[in-house]
């Protein structure tokens, strides 16, 4: 099971208590996930040594990026990439393996940020000598221009602390027509500070999402800006041909003095999609020619796992750190039958997670849920908060479906990324014992979001999950279970679509609470007061199988980036011996 040591959550309730007096400066513990299987797995640990400067990364992929676009990204490794070779942001996380991953740096940004105000106020002084790919500078209205065009609603699907937190952000649709927010103010080239509704003393981890990376007004195209981000990072991009293939070059303009964080050892990373998940697998089993300077882009599928576990010179190439993401079935709430709680209870109780572990690669690469937050939110391990056996309870299932006049079963929809497939067809199984006849409609990983996230057309169940942007139940429930933010289009976290004005009201006046402990747990007891509500059932937590060519070094699974190799270190071992 997950695991989270005594002293990292307490130097995260240090940090907390410190931010709220205008600490500044210096990193913060946070963010650990750990819950490795030594036996299967590499976690916590860098493959390949120290990797040389120049040639060519491969990265293998079956799917297009959501999106590259800084106001919009907000899927894990869509965040990892851009962040980490694209552009930057205000803070970031440090690139080191394990618990270390969670420690909080200054990218563009001096320090940490300064609050004031009861942690109401926070400023930021960008560092000296920052330059775009085209030698111009970044200044702070940058920061300023991206944190309002966050709010286009051309430009659904990214995160949106801003229009949780900054003050005055009721109702505005970003800059258009030269409107501005007056809680964003830049009174110089490198400061910009953000006046807050609310106390929020972890506004520094939020910083470390797209959100906070600068956008010059003069290269903004609107929706198109998503094919060609002007870059702030230590690469640009070269060519990009949708569903098909990213070039990326060296930014000339990057300055490593600036950057503590990003090494950039490639010469050039080209990420070469629409590849089948077998063809990719293979390949890097193989790891001969061009493949063996590659990386996946997505984890190793579960039929492919026993060709590498049994195979110690292949073994020793694979990755597999804690997502600490929970994957969820989440059900409308706001259409017939799910709007009765019987009925999706009856869900909960149907379900056998035991057969969607076993789809999802097996007890090696996944542990099962049992609650909705993952389990270092809880100290170390999740509570079994049902108490519902792994492989479900059908007699209860259907007379909870008799109670609530469906007792000869109902048919619904399921939508699933083409990758879910096979946990698509166990969740069809199972909930079919009970007479929920479920129908399954796969989508292209690069478009699940945007489908789920239309919530008049959506299917009546999805199968999803959330990663905690930093380690704060805050990050967690209010974005899947706070009815407020729920958009028609674009919507990022609430799949569920529940609105309950008892569990609204709570999420506010944890937020309120000063005191990080007192907030902590009460978190975990909303936890448990949300799942009896059943707008979702946890099925799994799963980790991230990444299995690397042989002339990879500098690998890790990033604990902050779900797992997801940190592309601020890796490179090649030998770059003589990479694709031209």
């Amino acid at each position: 099971m997950n695991k989270r040591t005594y002293t990292l959550a307490t130097a995260l309730v240090t940090t907390l208590t410190l931010a709220v007096t205008g600490c500044s400066g210096g990193g913060t513990s946070g963010g650990a996930r750990n819950g490795k299987n030594p036996a299967t797995s590499n976690s916590g640990a860098v493959l390949g040594g120290t990797p040389q400067k120049g040639g060519t990364l491969t990265v293998l992929s079956n799917q297009d990026f959501t999106h590259l676009d800084p106001a919009r990204n907000w899927v894990m490794g869509d965040m990892d990439f851009g962040t980490r070779l694209l552009y930057r942001t205000l803070v970031t996380y440090k690139a080191e393996p394990g618990a270390k991953g969670g420690d909080l740096v200054p990218d563009l940004a001096e320090d940490l940020g300064v609050s004031s105000n009861g942690a109401r106020t926070w400023t930021f002084k960008l560092k000296p000598g920052l330059k775009y790919e085209d030698g111009t500078p970044i200044t702070s209205r940058d920061i300023k221009h991206n944190v309002e065009r966050s709010f286009s609603p051309d430009l659904p699907g990214g995160p949106d602390y801003a229009a949780r937190y900054l003050a005055g952000a009721e109702g505005y649709q970003g800059p258009a027509g030269g409107r501005h927010l007056a809680s964003v103010k830049t009174p110089d080239d490198r400061t910009v500070v953000f006046e807050l509704r609310t106390p929020f003393a972890e506004f520094p981890f939020a910083a470390t999402l797209p959100t906070f990376a600068p956008v010059p007004p003069s290269q903004d195209k609107g929706p198109q800006y998503d094919n060609r981000p002007f870059s702030s990072g230590p690469y640009k991009i070269d060519s990009y041909a949708r569903d098909k293939q990213l070039v990326l070059v060296r930014n000339t303009h990057w300055d490593p003095k600036t950057d503590r964080v990003r090494k950039a050892y490639p010469d050039r990373i080209v990420v070469t999609m629409g590849l089948k998940a077998n063809q990719i697998d293979d390949r890097l089993i193989a790891a001969t020619g061009p493949d063996a300077s590659a990386v996946p882009w997505d984890k190793l599928r579960p039929e492919s796992t026993p060709k590498v576990l049994t195979k110690p010179d292949i073994k020793a190439r694979l990755l597999a750190e804690s997502t600490s993401c929970t994957e969820m079935l989440q059900m409308h709430t706001g259409r017939a039958p799910f709007d009765d709680v019987r009925v999706r209870q009856a869900v909960q109780y149907a379900l056998d997670r035991e057969a969607v572990l076993t789809a999802s690669g097996g007890p090696a690469l996944n542990d099962p849920a049992t609650a909705l937050m993952p389990g270092f939110l809880f100290g170390g391990k999740q509570p079994d908060t049902l108490g519902i056996p792994l492989t479900g309870d059908v007699p209860k299932a259907k007379k909870l479906l008799e109670e609530a006049g469906k007792g000869g079963g109902f048919t619904t929809r399921i939508t699933v990324s083409n990758g879910d497939k096979a946990v698509g067809e166990a969740i069809q199984q199972s909930l079919g014992r009970a007479g929920i006849k479920v129908t399954i409609e796969t989508v292209d990983p690069s478009a699940f979001y945007d489908t789920i996230g239309d919530t008049k057309n959506r299917t009546d169940l999805v199968y999803t999950g959330w990663c905690p942007d930093y380690p704060s139940g805050s990050t967690f429930l209010p974005f899947v279970f706070d009815g407020r933010f729920i958009k028609e289009k674009g919507n990022s976290g609430n799949h569920s679509l529940f609105r309950d004005d008892a569990t609204m009201k709570r999420m506010d006046e944890i937020a309120a609470m000063a005191d990080a402990a007192r907030a902590a747990e009460a978190w975990r007891e909303l936890d448990g007061k949300i799942l009896a509500k059943a707008p979702t059932a946890p099925v799994v937590v799963e980790r991230k199988p990444l299995l690397i060519g042989t002339n990879i070094a500098g690998a890790f699974g990033h604990t902050s980036f779900g797992g997801q190799l940190d592309y601020a270190t890796v490179g090649l071992k030998d770059p003589s011996k990479s694709a031209n």
